[in-house]
């Protein structure tokens, strides 16, 4: 362990800093806004450019673009440097997550692999992914937590699926106008229009699929980050995963078995008991 240990070039603690980034956010915009004004300055050197101070400014008092942006930004680098010293100084800041730099792969690969205390639930590493992958908003979940969210993300997946079978089923169902005619028989007539009749067998069924199906990516995502992924890979990865089992499951089993294995079973049952014993005796 002393081995691995002098193996460790430098170590990099991981702070709450998501006041800080919100900041650098805004401050990145109003940047932006300072850059835009100036070149459209430059641009037109006898306009006045006047920026209005309310919501989106749409409304407020009007002053100078310019001028305003400039000292917006002034104002944000003095709220900027004092939450900064807040990071540093405040122990609370302080994650329990840590990046280490090590002089050899062999060390890397080691404490990677490695239990580094006697307590499974201290101490837990792993490789970590490059700074541009870490998804940092799940570097604070608690590492007790991540088997407790998997399990109820498994739940939600499973549920999420099939779910979605009901209305996938009933858009199917409305390239069927015979089936949608016996549920609803007084809509035979207006479904016996030419136009709706063409428009419910050809558009409105892939229209409405695509509408389900478009906003499940979004859904499975939402549900990635919730289980923990700490890098953006494996969240696209596991989103790709629960989305493939989703497609094989409601658009080739719901979309292709069960409404055909529902009209030859609702068939099926319909025949007189004569014809079931014939049926049983020729095969």
């Amino acid at each position: 362990m002393l081995l691995v240990f002098r193996e460790i070039l430098s170590h990099a603690a991981v702070y709450d800093a998501n006041k800080f980034a919100r900041l650098m956010r805004k401050r990145d915009k109003l940047q932006n806004g300072l850059d835009y004004y100036q070149l459209e300055s430059e641009k037109h050197p006898n306009k006045k450019l006047t920026f209005k101070t309310g919501f989106w400014g749409l409304w407020g008092q009007k002053v100078d673009a310019v001028e305003c942006h400039r000292h917006m930004i002034a104002e944000l680098d003095k709220i900027m440097i004092s939450e900064r010293q807040k990071l540093i100084k405040d122990p609370k800041c302080i994650l329990p997550v840590a990046f280490l730099s090590f002089n050899s792969r062999w060390g890397a690969s080691v404490c990677a692999q490695t239990h580094q205390s006697k307590n499974p639930t201290l101490w837990v590493t792993s490789w970590a992914p490059e700074p541009r992958d870490v998804y940092w908003q799940n570097l604070s979940i608690p590492f007790v937590s991540l088997k407790l969210r998997k399990l109820i993300v498994l739940s939600l997946v499973f549920a999420l699926i099939f779910f979605y079978m009901i209305p996938i089923a009933f858009v199917q169902s409305l390239a069927n106008l015979e089936g949608l005619e016996r549920v609803v028989p007084f809509l035979r007539p207006l479904i016996e229009l030419k136009f709706i009749k063409s428009f419910l067998q050809g558009f409105l069924p892939g229209l409405a699929l695509k509408i389900f199906l478009s906003i499940v990516p979004a859904i499975l995502m939402i549900m990635s980050k919730t289980e923990g992924c700490i890098a953006l890979s494996t969240l696209e990865q596991k989103a790709a995963s629960k989305y493939y089992y989703f497609m094989l499951v409601n658009v080739f089993l719901g979309s292709i078995v069960t409404g055909a294995a529902f009209e030859q079973l609702n068939s099926f049952l319909r025949q007189p008991p004569a014809e079931y014993f014939f049926f049983t005796i020729v095969t």
